[in-house]
């Protein structure tokens, strides 16, 4: 038997009346962990539930199933918006196997670990921080019978319920050092997004923003040719031709970038890629290197129109700015991306309309306009500020961010309908407004719903079913695109 099973929970499983939007993408946290642990000599049972056949994958039941003939150690990674899926269905799993230890990890839990360990006894333990310092001593001491008092970045609990929290390991800052994840464990063919993780962390104070705060503010980047190398073996591995830099801060200077795009075409790897980007870090020289090596889409994170909105939020940039950035880059790459957020708290309908006309400004230029309503993830300075633990939000279960859509609601115009037979999820989910805050909303009637039906008449959220298909999803997931005729174009005409 294995000495742990480490599973990826991770989906993009989103439901429109009949059809479903379905994105299997490359889990790298826990592919990395695994190659970590390979490279310890440790035994891994390495599951991605993405894979999963189930004709309902948010089934108890099928959770269970997939977990069976696991090993006594299991590991699992998960975000904030299936977060509370989990979390019910390890119960069940628990109850079938009270011997099996259940570890969870990613970066769902982050801020609430101690209270998802006093209220769900089911938890044994929770991952906090850069797994790779801390899964080897983890897995050996539960091997030894040690319990893991001297394991760094863990919360656990005692055999008498006393709930420790360990210290924090150092920041890995040589990300190089990181191995490549085990791409040897999964068929690569079978997946439809290749991300490449060219950094850590962000050093920005954004008040809604939970990247920062997670890596404490701090951000490290991997080496050109480390980065480069690691695209190139996925190349080789898979014929992987489009990749997208997930990471928030790959854009972290416009010479740093430049210096990327001169070393990718002196490899000759000839492949198209995808980049999250800052509007006060980019100019029109960086921006033009960018297409020329590859880059057939860049999304700025805009968030507003309104400059005390940005302000309040502490973006660096002002919406001029903004405005001069998006109006250069629709002239140099095939898609730009811009996100906004709605629904701040301290948003006035005077500032929302700033938004609007911007968006309808950049749409009229071609840009593809991302909205999302407000997320209050727990270790975000705006719901510090305003969540007032969670009792300051309201719930609608007709209404949720679109980072948190679980793939349990059915998609209706803007707003979703829950499947009875999921109900249960979502009665936990408002049972604790402090560890699901995600999924609540500030004033619905006077701060969202107005708002929301501005978005509607101007095309951003569907009025109706027949407009689904017209209106863009947040894409925060790389929604498919059309690959420009950029690298691959110009070293296939080379030859």
């Amino acid at each position: 038997m294995a000495d742990i099973t480490l599973v990826n929970m991770n989906m993009l499983y989103v439901r429109y009346y009949d059809s479903v939007e379905k994105e299997l993408h490359v889990p790298l946290g826990t592919l990395y962990l695994t190659r970590i642990l390979e490279d310890a000599g440790v035994k891994v049972d390495f599951r991605d539930y993405q894979l999963n056949t189930y004709d309902d994958p948010f089934s108890v039941e099928n959770v269970c199933d997939f977990l069976s003939d696991s090993s006594d150690l299991v590991g699992v990674s998960v975000m904030a918006n299936l977060m509370p899926f989990a979390l019910y269905a390890l119960k069940v799993f628990k109850e079938k196997n009270p011997n099996k230890t259940i570890v969870l990890g990613g970066v769902g839990p982050k801020s609430v670990e101690k209270m998802i360990l006093e209220r769900f006894p089911w938890i044994d333990a929770i991952a906090m921080g850069e797994g790779e310092h801390m899964i080897v001593p983890m897995v050996n001491a539960f091997k030894k019978k040690e319990g893991w008092k001297n394991v760094p970045n863990m919360f656990w609990r005692t055999d008498d319920g006393t709930i420790i929290e360990n210290e924090p390991a150092p920041r890995i800052t040589d990300l190089d050092t990181i191995p490549f994840p085990a791409w040897h464990r999964i068929d690569l063919k079978k997946y439809d997004g290749y991300g490449v993780m060219t950094s850590r962390g962000c050093p920005y104070p954004c008040t809604f923003c939970s990247v920062a705060p997670i890596w404490g503010h701090k951000a490290y980047h991997r080496s050109n040719d480390n980065i480069i190398a690691e695209m190139a073996e996925l190349k080789k591995r898979a014929g992987v031709d489009l990749f997208l830099f997930q990471d928030e801060f790959f854009l972290f200077s416009p010479e740093g970038v430049t210096e990327f795009c001169n070393s990718l075409e002196s490899s000759g790897l000839g492949v198209d890629w995808k980049a999250f980007g800052r509007i006060n870090l980019s100019t029109t020289e960086m921006m033009k290197r960018m297409a020329e090596t590859g880059c057939i889409e860049l999304r700025f994170g805009i968030e507003s129109g309104s400059d005390a909105v940005l302000e309040k939020c502490r973006k660096g940039f002002t919406s001029e700015e903004a405005v001069a950035i998006v109006s250069e880059g629709v002239k140099i790459f095939d898609r730009v991306d811009a996100f906004y957020v709605w629904g701040f708290p301290f948003e006035t309908m005077d500032d929302f309309n700033k938004s609007v006309f911007q968006m309808i400004s950049f749409r009229m230029m071609g840009s593809r306009i991302l909205p999302s309503l407000l997320c209050f993830l727990p270790q975000t300075d705006i719901f510090i500020e305003y969540g007032d633990n969670g009792k300051a939000l309201e719930f609608c279960r007709e209404l949720f961010p679109e980072y948190m859509l679980t793939g349990h609601e059915i998609c209706k115009t803007a707003r979703v309908e829950i499947d009875p037979k999921h109900a249960q999820f979502f009665d936990f989910i408002e049972k604790h407004p402090d560890i699901f805050p995600g999924f609540f909303h500030y004033n619905l009637e006077e701060n969202v719903f107005p708002k929301l039906k501005v978005l509607q008449e101007m095309g951003f959220y569907p009025a109706d079913s027949t407009e689904v298909d017209q209106t863009d999803s947040c894409g925060a997931h790389s929604p498919r695109v059309g690959q420009a005729t950029t690298a691959k174009a110009q070293l296939s005409a080379s030859k």
